[in-house]
């Protein structure tokens, strides 16, 4: 269907060679610029997220985590890749719990795991890249000298986010104090030295040496536990992602310690609500994914933590014996607000990105540093943000998500692929924090459920049930808000928009890409 050209809107991006698709303009461009040097999806993919710590240094940074999904070329597999840090060997809760909190707070020291990502894109440049790894950094290390323009989207994160931060971050993340605004120029000079350390020496130039000894001792400083060997100890998992089939699709993400199956919990609910027989801008179809995701969340808290720990089953998780029981707690026409919805943590910002290169090699990444900002630390000499990931543990004793040491978190973060038979397939990710498994499933319906095209899925109006409210996107008229507060929702117009997404489709019948890109954000799909 082709869109109304007389209003506002993005078209469908097309090619047939390779196609990126990111959240900044620039990181997108490096991605084709790699593509068309002869690097491959990986190799474009890493170069891409290298540079958004500079483009989006509130979103993400070095020391984040990561996670990814790459399919292979004529490969019906995927393969997985969970970068992400745990606690210090030396996590203690019983301190915490001492002096009286019930949640790890998020700019608490405790909150700031160790960084899982640069371990774990060094293991995707040795097993899946061509070009040198020096290449690969090089964009970034340039931006990172002579600087990124702020652009629009960031400029009023930035201004929304910036009593985040706190002591030496001040000096490398503010201009006199204040926010950077739309077209000041963003350098980061002392990352450009952490960038070629990393190129020269790969992970041990990050996890060792110089980079190491600032980050070890800024921690310290700030309290914390984190050690020189627990920096050398940083591990990432080669995983089998997941897959949940319904109506000729598979949706593919991976397992917890992330909460890809939440998304997977929210379709098949919705799937037995017979949602598709709703309008898709209707109250009835917002009223009703909201009561999934409110009974989603809260069994994803009650069962998800590091695998590592526990026993995680998914056929429990997502049994007809358990969605039975859980549906019959939702009313058709009123909202159940017994319900919790306080998530804990309510962070929005993270970066995720795609590719597809010429030869249909496909990668799906996410790479953050939680909180805006992270932790609002900074390191000393590099000025590298720490991220506050552990804020994700509970401190309640024998849950599977217990802070304990050398642990990973939950996380929010969550690539995935959607596929249809032979037709098409589809990495995507939504961003968006607490979000992202609402945004994942809502993101399937579009496409699968009303048939949209990837872009006007990625476009139409969000919800979303936290702490309390339906959070509704200014997309939905007021009539709507009206019609869900007859049902008992109580409606909160959020301040900032819900998540962001990037997708693309390889229509394999015709052999091209088709990109989307969220407008939520500053970024594009690009193809050639």
């Amino acid at each position: 269907m082709i869109r109304n050209f007389q209003k506002p809107g993005r078209s469908l991006v097309l090619s047939n060679n390779g196609m990126v698709a990111s959240s900044h303009s620039l990181s997108s461009l490096i991605g084709v610029e790699i593509l068309k040097k002869g690097g491959n999806a990986v190799d474009a993919a890493m170069a891409m997220a290298f540079v958004l710590p500079l483009c989006e240094p509130q979103s993400t940074g070095y020391f984040g985590d990561l996670f990814c999904i790459i399919s292979q070329p004529n490969d019906k597999k995927f393969i997985g890749l969970n970068g992400s840090g745990k606690s210090p060997n030396q996590a203690n809760p019983e301190i915490l719990k001492s002096n009286g909190f019930k949640k790890i707070p998020e700019t608490n020291i405790s909150s700031i795991t160790l960084p899982g990502a640069m371990k774990a894109f060094e293991s995707l440049h040795n097993n899946f890249c061509k070009l040198d790894l020096y290449e690969i950094c090089k964009p970034a290390i340039t931006y990172a000298e002579q600087g990124v323009p702020v652009s629009p989207r960031v400029a009023f994160d930035w201004n929304y986010s910036i009593g985040n931060l706190k002591g030496i971050a001040k000096e490398f993340y503010t201009k006199n104090g204040a926010s950077y605004k739309i077209g000041d120029l963003f350098k980061a000079p002392q990352q450009a030295k952490v960038l070629r350390e990393f190129a020269k020496n790969g992970a041990k130039g990050f996890y060792e040496g110089e980079v190491a000894n600032d980050l070890i001792s800024s921690l310290k400083k700030l309290g914390g536990a984190h050690t020189h060997d627990d920096l050398k100890n940083v591990s990432f998992e080669y995983v089998d992602p997941i897959t949940i089939n319904f109506d000729k699709h598979a949706l593919v993400e991976l397992p917890p310690n992330g909460q890809g199956v939440t998304a997977f919990l929210i379709k098949k609910m919705l799937d037995r609500l017979n949602i598709s027989n709703f309008d898709p801008s209707s109250a009835e179809r917002v009223h009703l994914e909201a009561e999934v995701v409110k009974i989603a969340y809260n069994i994803r808290n009650k069962y998800i933590g590091d695998p590592n720990f526990y026993d995680f089953e998914l056929k429990h998780f997502c049994s007809d014996e358990l969605i039975e029981k859980y549906l019959n707690q939702i009313d058709l026409n009123n909202a159940n607000n017994e319900i919790n919805t306080k998530w804990d943590n309510h962070h929005r910002d993270t970066v995720y990105l795609t590719v597809i290169d010429k030869n249909r090699q496909m990668v799906s990444l996410i790479f953050s540093i939680f909180n805006s900002f992270g932790s609002g630390y900074a390191s000393e000499k590099f000025g590298l943000l720490f991220h506050n990931r552990g804020a994700g543990f509970s401190l309640e004793s024998g849950h599977p998500n217990e802070l304990v040491g050398n642990k990973r978190p939950l996380h929010t973060i969550i690539p995935a692929f959607l596929k249809k038979d032979d037709e098409f397939i589809m990495p995507f990710g939504v961003m968006g924090g607490q979000y992202q498994a609402n945004g994942h499933a809502r993101l399937v319906s579009n496409v699968i459920d009303y048939g949209m095209d990837i872009q006007t899925a990625i476009d139409f109006p969000r919800s979303f049930p936290e702490n309390g409210y339906l959070k509704l996107e200014e997309g939905y008229p007021e009539k709507i808000a009206k019609d869900l507060e007859k049902m008992g929702h109580k409606i909160l117009r959020p301040d900032q928009p819900i998540g962001g997404a990037q997708a693309i489709i390889y229509d394999m019948k015709k052999d091209i890409l088709i990109g989307g890109s969220d407008p939520r954000k500053d970024g594009c799909a690009l193809g050639y």
